[in-house]
This record gives structure tokens, C-alpha cells and sequence, in this order.
């Protein structure tokens, strides 16, 4: 029985896709043509020629542990004939197998056994600089920097100098990515079974907590014709943070002896699954997107290769279906675009098919490569992966906002979102925040495969702050009253202190709100939010600042006599006399120089002594209101009358008039300006 391991393979243009190799109890494959009479070393040199570099590197240890010590091993070519070593072939010494095994290693992405095998090589400098790109993989960034600085000051040629010098400045960025941590932002790998050996990765939902991943799997046909384990689409079920209950998806009519399937993407109205389909073809891997059309009967039906997507002999993979169901976004390396793969997006017709498709622009693509497009359409943003950008090492996540060839710079997602080895793949649920509850494809883990974390967010709290002004003076106003609502109705309320300010905590979005300004002498005034600026230092509340709110005092023609009303044997101020006495405060504010003269009176009712004392409370509750505002005494004089002129009879016809005795039943304040 032999013992299959997955690792991913990096074709001549950098890209990765899941393939099977054998290891520990390691069993050749049919389609190499392999035979008991070949040694490891050709054995290995013949895996190594065909991509299956773990194999290669298990077979140049197994041949390194029988050579022993031999200096010099003859060499025989990959196909040369049973008991002849090829013409002209020369001898390969030990410390040439350990280099090709480290690179084995490497190649198949088995950091720490690549880093190992690379430190046995001490008279070749180019394995110290691997020994470092390895380090920095695991994370041991220190040491990766000294094995640099020795790589770039030891005397001779130095095949890597350029890359070395690259790899210096990713270490740097690298640091600066640790340090600026977010640490609201918590990654977790999801639980898949077996994940670390076959992969799981492409993560898309496909219907309640249904989604599709893509893993290696054993096909049950093509046993005898190579080897056995392809990449395909499977559903899986999404609990909490684990993926279960794999079982593939059923494409009918694909070759699964030949074919491998993956990054998928279902269609907005959830009718077809688009998906890239690659094999090796002469050494290279050759990838198209397909789709499938859902059938009466739950299934699929048989793959359509999609036209104008794909074109002549380039290569276009990982599509991805917006949510409006406008366009189809993938990766291509066809003509037209920036150098190697390029993002493309296309629009979606009804029949399934595209228009011509249309490069993403110079903005988002670099002369490396770009790959495995999403975009949430709800906030305009695409992600996609780049080795073309500064990054903590291959390929890091980046996003962008905008639309079609119209974005804006793209700005790297960041650690921890990012890791010093390749993020690829990204998703997140429409109509939420970009990284509430993402996941996103990473070789991070300790295999070698692409596996799936899980990417949330912990909400920072928001802080409103805001100051509100005199619009005249400019001067901050104390003691407003301010109400905020929040979306769900919620009402919140402050107060201004002193200097004008007043503070709302944990907002969960602080622009396009509104809020009101009530205060004593001033209108009321309603204002958007308007955000100026923002202090995003804190790891817990970020602070935003509001616009200054002005708002205006109440005036009145100060030329008219202002008259406020009564209640029967009553001295207190009544809601619709505030309005009043609020105008008049405005002018004597206004005016400086400004005096009032109060009356007061009562109706006819009472003897003349108590009307007396009645008025001069009303006139007093007057003339303290504005005391109390500011105004000094000295600016204000009155007069308590009494029932001494009424405006209104109080008895018509001998019966009494209540109406009247409510208009006599009142103070007269007369503004005059000097």
C-alpha cells in the first residue's frame, strides 16, 4: 500500500495547482513509464523534469542514504537505456544532489525540509540565499536577514544578488506589516479534513451553510493509465469553524483520469457553476474556464467550455460571477495584457455565455502576476492576489476600490490577513463589512497545500465628537441639547459642555446621520454628519470628529411690543411665553445698548391689593428670566398695574367673559434700542 501526499505544483509562470506525488512507502507512477531497473537518482531526476518535485526529493534522499560518502556519482540520463550510462555524461558529485533535493523541496513548497536540505550545501553560496527565502517562509526573519547579508557580502559571482537584495526590502516590509497589526482582525483555519495533505481552498458558498471546495481527490477510474489523484470540486458543510461532509460535485463527461477542477464560482441566480479546469500538457500546465447549467433533477449538466474567455493557446482560470450578475471577473494570461496573468473581467449574457472580455487596467495589474478576482459588489471592492506588488512574501491579497477599468489604488490587505508566504483566494458575504467574516486560501499552515482560514473582524467602537458654535460670534454654545439617531430608530442624547463639545459613543457609522440642536434663545437646527476627520490610532475606538454645527439666535422686530399671556391667579411662565421671551433675549444679546420696560396686569377679578401683588409677580418671572440668561438688572425695568387697563370687557350683557379676562391677563415688554 502506498502512502499518497498532495503538494502544489508551480508551473513555468509561477502559478499553483494541487497534484498528488507518492512518499514513504513510494510507488512509481505508470505514466512516467517507470521501471524497477532504474536507480532513485534517475528516478528523481526524472520526477524532478516532470513537476513532481516532492517525489524527487524523497527519492534523492534515498539515494543519498545508500551512496554514503562517494564523492562522485555517475549521472545517467532520465531515459538512457537499462545497464548504459549516457555518452558524454559527466560525474555528479554529493554536494550537487543535496542542492537539486533542497530545490526539490523548495519547489514542492516543504519550507522546512527545503531549508534543511540547503544548509548541508556550505560551499554553495546560491543554497545560502534559498536558506534565507526558506526562513522567511517560516517565519524567522531574523535569521533570513543575517544569511542575506552574508549572501551579499561574500566575495564572487552571486547568481541571486538582485533577488537577494528584493528579499531584504520584503523582510523590511514585512516588519513594518507585523507592527502595524490589526488586532481586531482574528484569523483561525478551518478545520477540513485531511486539508493539510490534499488541500482545501476556492471557498464559495453555494446555499445556506453549503458551500464549494476544492481538494485533491483519488478517482475511482483511470487507476492504470497515472495517477489516480486529481483536484475537484466538492460541497462541503460549514459549522462554526469547520468544513465537513465532503462529497463531490458530479460533472458529467469529464475526463477525471486526465482533468483537474477547482475554483469555482456559482452564478448570481445561482443557475451555473463556471469553473477552471487544467491539465499538464508536454510539461506545462494549460487551464480554461467551463461552466455547467443546473438540470430539472438537482444535477449538472456537462461541461460548456466558455467562448471568448478563452482564447487561442493562453490560459484563463479562477472566475468569479458578481452578485448583480453583470460580469464575470478571471484570471488570463492572453494578449493585451500587463505581462504573465492579468485580471480580465467580462460581461455575463442571459444564456451563460460573455461579451468580450476587457483588462482590468494598468491600476490593478503589474508586469508579475495577478490572480483569483472577487468583488463584493455592495461596496464597489475588488480583491485579487499579486506577486507584482510589495508583499511579505509571494503572493499577498490586495484590494481596490472602484469599478470595471475605474479603481482606485489598490492597497494591501495587510497581516494578518497576508502571511510571509502566498495568500491567494478571497471571499466575503455581500452587505458586510470586508473582513467581518471573510476567508480567504493560504499556504501558511505547516503543510504544503493551499488550506482555508477564516478571517473576522472585532468592531471597533466608533466615537462621535463634535463641536457646536454661535454662527455669528463663533463662539462654542454650552448647554445644547443634541439627539442623535442611529438606524434602528434608537435615540441617543448629549449635552455641550463649556467649550461646545459633545460625544456620542459606539457608533456604528457615523456619516450620513443627522442630528438636532435644541437650545434656549437659539432655532432649532437640524444638520447631516458630516465627518472631517478621523484618529484611527487607538486599537479599540476609533474617534471621528464632526463638522462644527452653527446655529442661530431667534429674532424679533425689536420696534414691537411683545405681549405674553397668563393663566388664571398665575405668575409662572407659560411654553408659548419662552418662545417669545427667547426672541427678545436674542435682540438684548444683539444690542448691547438695548432695555426693556415690563407691564403686567391681571383681569378684573380680586381686590385691588392682591392684583397688585399678582402683577408684580408676572412682571418679576419676566424680568428674572432674562436675569438668569445674562442680562443685567440694570438693563430692565417694569411696572406692576394691577387690573388697571383692560384691552378686553370682562362682562358683556352682565355675564362674564372668560375670554376677555384671559387677553387682560398679561405682561407687555417694550424693546427700545439706544
Amino acid at each position: 500500500m502506498s502512502t499518497f501526499l498532495p503538494i502544489k505544483f508551480r508551473s513555468l509562470t509561477g502559478k499553483f495547482f494541487v497534484l498528488l506525488v507518492a512518499c514513504a512507502c513510494w510507488q512509481p507512477l505508470k505514466s512516467q513509464q517507470v521501471t524497477q531497473n532504474k536507480s532513485p537518482l534517475q528516478l528523481a531526476d526524472q520526477y524532478f523534469a516532470a513537476g513532481e518535485y516532492y517525489t524527487a526529493g524523497y527519492l534523492y534522499q534515498q539515494y543519498l542514504s545508500k551512496s554514503g560518502k562517494s564523492s562522485n556519482i555517475q549521472a545517467h540520463t532520465v531515459y538512457a537505456k537499462k545497464g548504459r550510462i549516457a555518452a558524454g555524461t559527466p560525474n555528479i558529485s554529493r554536494a550537487d544532489i543535496l542542492y537539486k533535493q533542497a530545490e526539490s523541496y523548495r519547489l514542492a513548497n516543504y519550507w522546512l525540509n527545503a531549508d534543511s536540505a540547503y544548509k548541508k550545501c556550505t560551499d554553495n553560496m546560491d543554497a545560502l540565499y534559498w536558506s534565507a527565502v526558506c526562513e522567511r517562509s517560516l517565519g524567522k526573519y531574523v535569521e533570513a536577514e543575517e544569511n542575506l547579508r552574508k549572501y551579499l557580502s561574500a566575495s564572487g559571482t552571486k547568481k541571486f544578488k538582485d533577488a537577494a537584495e528584493k528579499e531584504l526590502q520584503t523582510l523590511q516590509y514585512v516588519r513594518t506589516q507585523l507592527a502595524a497589526a490589526d488586532s481586531a482582525v482574528q484569523v483561525k483555519k478551518l478545520k477540513t479534513p485531511d486539508s493539510h495533505e490534499k488541500g482545501a481552498f476556492a471557498v464559495v458558498p453555494a446555499g445556506g451553510n453549503q458551500y464549494l471546495v476544492s481538494s485533491t481527490q483519488a478517482d475511482s477510474v483511470g487507476k492504470e493509465k497515472g495517477n489516480p489523484y486529481h483536484s475537484h470540486l466538492l460541497y462541503a458543510t460549514l459549522n462554526n469553524d469547520s468544513l465537513a461532509q465532503l462529497t463531490p460535485v458530479v460533472l458529467p463527461g469529464v475526463n477525471k483520469s486526465l482533468d483537474n477542477q477547482g475554483a469555482a464560482s456559482f452564478s448570481a441566480d445561482g443557475q451555473r457553476i463556471y469553473y477552471t479546469q487544467w491539465r499538464k500538457d508536454r510539461g506545462r500546465i494549460v487551464s480554461s474556464i467551463y461552466y455547467v447549467n443546473k438540470q430539472s433533477n438537482g444535477g449538472w449538466s456537462a461541461p460548456v467550455l466558455l467562448p471568448k474567455v478563452n482564447a487561442g493557446l493562453s490560459n484563463s482560470k479562477q472566475p468569479f460571477c458578481t452578485a448583480d450578475g453583470k460580469y464575470l471577473f478571471f484570471a488570463s494570461d492572453r494578449t493585451g495584457g500587463s505581462g504573465g496573468f492579468d485580471i480580465w473581467y467580462a460581461p455575463l449574457n442571459a444564456d451563460g455565455s460573455t461579451g468580450e472580455p476587457v483588462n482590468a487596467g494598468s491600476v490593478i495589474n503589474t508586469v508579475g502576476d495577478e490572480q483569483a478576482p472577487f468583488y463584493q459588489t455592495s461596496s464597489s471592492t475588488l480583491v485579487y492576489s499579486t506577486n507584482g506588488k510589495q508583499s511579505m512574501g509571494g503572493y499577498d491579497l490586495f484590494f481596490a476600490k472602484g469599478s470595471e477599468a475605474t479603481w482606485s489604488e489598490p492597497n494591501n490587505m495587510g497581516y494578518p490577513v497576508n502571511s510571509s508566504r502566498d495568500d491567494i483566494y478571497f471571499f466575503a458575504p455581500e452587505r458586510t463589512r470586508l473582513l467581518a467574516n471573510a476567508m480567504v486560501g493560504s499556504d501558511r499552515g505547516a503543510g504544503c497545500c493551499l488550506e482555508s482560514y477564516l478571517i473576522t473582524k472585532i468592531s471597533k467602537n466608533k466615537r462621535l465628537t463634535g463641536v457646536v458654535r454661535d454662527n455669528e460670534s463663533n463662539e462654542p454654545v454650552a448647554d445644547a441639547e443634541i439627539v442623535f439617531t442611529d438606524p434602528t430608530g434608537t435615540i441617543r442624547k448629549a449635552t455641550t459642555n463649556t467649550e461646545g463639545k459633545y460625544v456620542f459613543d459606539t457608533i456604528d457609522n457615523a456619516e450620513d446621520f443627522t442630528i438636532s440642536i435644541s437650545k434656549s434663545f437659539y432655532n432649532d437646527t437640524t444638520a447631516i454628519v458630516k465627518i472631517t476627520n478621523a484618529d484611527k490610532t487607538s486599537k479599540l475606538t476609533d474617534q471621528v470628529f464632526n463638522t462644527d454645527v452653527l446655529i442661530e439666535k431667534k429674532r424679533i422686530n425689536p420696534e414691537n411690543v411683545v405681549t405674553i399671556f397668563f393663566d388664571f391667579d398665575m405668575s409662572n411662565l407659560k411654553r408659548e411665553a419662552l418662545s417669545k421671551l427667547d426672541s427678545i433675549y436674542n435682540i438684548m444679546m444683539q444690542f448691547p445698548s438695548a432695555k426693556i420696560q415690563i407691564s403686567a396686569y391681571t383681569d378684573g377679578k380680586g381686590t385691588d391689593k392682591y392684583n397688585k401683588k399678582l402683577s408684580d409677580r408676572r412682571a418679576r418671572a419676566c424680568a428674572d428670566y432674562f436675569i438668569r440668561g445674562g442680562i443685567v438688572a440694570k438693563r430692565i425695568t417694569f411696572e406692576a398695574f394691577g387690573a388697571c387697563c383692560p384691552i378686553e370687557l370682562e362682562l358683556i350683557d352682565g355675564r362674564d367673559n372668560p375670554d376677555g379676562r384671559s387677553r387682560n391677563r398679561r405682561a407687555l415688554i417694550n424693546i427700545s434700542k439706544e
